[in-house]
């Protein structure tokens, strides 16, 4: 029977952060993880809460977010398997600056960061996968900046829906959560989301049933973006 331990060393080798590293050295990481499991709706950790590790998404979703006194929210990141958030407030030994709720049942693996400091003065590699994996995380966000200023809501919703590289004429897929979300996330409200969706749709090139998308005319869509 698979051990608790060796269940959370499988679980890690699996995340693209910790792959490459020898068994020994999963071992070693394994006993300062422990599994996480939370249920849609319920909240990871809320602003002002201590890092005292980083989190890895094995299945489910989850958003960071930033939550205004009256309770409205600013969707940050939305998290999915094989993701990993918190190293940069670890490696501050800040507290978290944003909250985190589950989009779905989720299971992520919270590794404590006195392992991973460990690991990283061992590893050279492991330190390398670190800050890839933060250098990625600045790469994203300055990407979001410019989306935010120099991209109409729009080309923002299209550069969403053609995320997927090879996105041809009929892929369908479903939005991976709800349109209120993923208009939060791209900085546009509900409405306006909605309403670029049913323009898109209006002009041929996509089609919306409910969460289902199915790309009609992706060159169209692409030319739409540039």
């Amino acid at each position: 029977m698979t051990t608790g331990k060796a269940r959370t060393q499988d679980f890690l080798a699996r995340l693209p952060l910790f792959s490459g590293l020898s068994g020994p050295e999963l071992d070693t990481l394994a006993s300062g993880t422990v599994e996480v499991q939370i249920a849609r709706g319920d909240m990871l950790f809320r602003r002002g809460e201590p890092c005292v590790g980083l989190h890895a998404v094995v299945y489910g979703q989850i958003k960071l977010m930033f939550v205004s006194p009256g309770g409205d929210e600013k969707v940050v990141r939305i998290i999915g398997p094989g993701d990993s958030f918190g190293e940069a407030l670890m490696f501050m030994e800040k507290d978290y600056i944003v909250s985190a709720q589950a989009l779905a049942d989720t299971m992520l693996l919270h590794v404590g960061k006195d392992v991973v400091f460990s690991g990283i003065e061992r590893q050279p590699g492991f330190a390398r996968k670190m800050l890839a994996s933060l250098s990625q995380r600045l790469h994203s966000l300055m990407g979001d900046v410019e989306a935010y200023s120099l991209r109409s809501g729009t080309q923002r919703v299209i550069g969403y829906l053609l995320k997927d590289q090879q996105c041809e004429d009929g892929h369908r897929f479903r939005l991976s959560t709800s349109k209120t979300v993923i208009a939060s996330r791209l900085n546009l409200t509900p409405e306006h989301f909605s309403r670029i969706l049913h323009d898109l749709a209006a002009h041929g090139l996509i089609e919306v049933n409910g969460r289902e998308i199915t790309i009609m005319n992706a060159a169209r869509l692409r030319a739409y973006q540039d």
